[in-house]
């Protein structure tokens, strides 16, 4: 019998919307090549994979070109499969260890509330050419430990743009986040998210993104919890609440999909 992989629509409560990813529970580990080539093979904006432990699963998350030392939907994904296949009873506590350290998640009503260390920015210069590539003016330019910051005028700024892949593709960093006040009141705030480096030109739903975004947010508006809405062509919510050094992402998943990896 194969090998399972389960496909995840994660920060949407509805199937084909969201951020999909890719999770693989393994019985044992695999090498870094092995993964990359499945993740490619998925083609995907992450697949994870996960071992089990004493103390919980460890955890790697892979691009189609590259692993990432952060992602927080395929972290909502693999929680979400764990509870749903029974591998972890629903009332208990998910635990990952990672690159970035212990993850965990909980199940928080219709959310899974998931605990990652906060990315905060630092006021940046932009590297030359950028903002060209947006197409857009900056009202603020930061610069977190994985992506470049941008905020801008206003909500139409951010779903209206239409970014050069290949100058931003060249710079020294993750991906680009680009955000913006919301101009209605069922968000705070709005983003999108580019990283044409790791192998996706536009992330549909960035968890990791909203590490920096909390605090960054968080400052400005004078509370800790915020509703964002990532403005992707197909969208998602992260329920975003700083505290300190950490930040809690809460969000909804769908499984819309069960394979089999027969070969390999």
């Amino acid at each position: 019998m194969g090998l399972k992989i389960y496909q995840v629509d994660s920060f949407t409560d509805k199937p084909f919307a969201g951020n999909p990813a890719g999770v693989c529970l393994l019985p044992e580990a695999k090498s870094e090549k092995w993964m990359q080539d499945v993740a490619r093979e998925m083609n995907l904006a992450e697949t994870a994979f996960l071992v089990k432990q004493t103390d919980g699963y460890h955890l790697r998350w892979f691009t189609p070109a590259k692993e990432v030392d952060l992602c927080g939907h395929a972290t909502l994904a693999s929680a979400h499969i764990l509870w749903e296949t029974g591998q972890l009873p629903s009332n208990q506590e998910a635990r990952f260890n990672t690159k970035s350290g212990l993850l965990t998640a909980k199940q928080n009503g219709k959310l899974i509330e998931m605990n990652f260390p906060a990315t905060p920015d630092v006021p940046a210069e932009l590297p030359p050419g950028l903002l060209q590539a947006l197409g857009v003016k900056a009202k603020y330019a930061g610069k977190s430990r994985f992506d470049y910051l941008i905020e801008v005028e206003s909500e139409d700024v951010v779903r209206g743009l239409n970014p050069d892949f290949g100058q931003i593709k060249k710079l020294p960093v993750r991906g680009v986040i680009v955000t913006s006040l919301a101009s209605s009141s069922d968000y705070d705030v709005v983003s999108r998210f580019f990283a044409p480096a790791a192998g996706i030109d536009e992330d549909p739903v960035t968890g990791s993104a909203h590490c920096t975004l909390g605090p960054f947010w968080s400052k400005r508006l004078g509370k800790d919890s915020l509703v964002a809405y990532q403005a992707s062509p197909r969208g998602g919510i992260v329920r975003v609440r700083t505290a300190g050094e950490r930040v809690f992402l809460g969000g909804q998943a769908v499984k819309v999909l069960t394979c089999e990896l027969v070969n390999g």
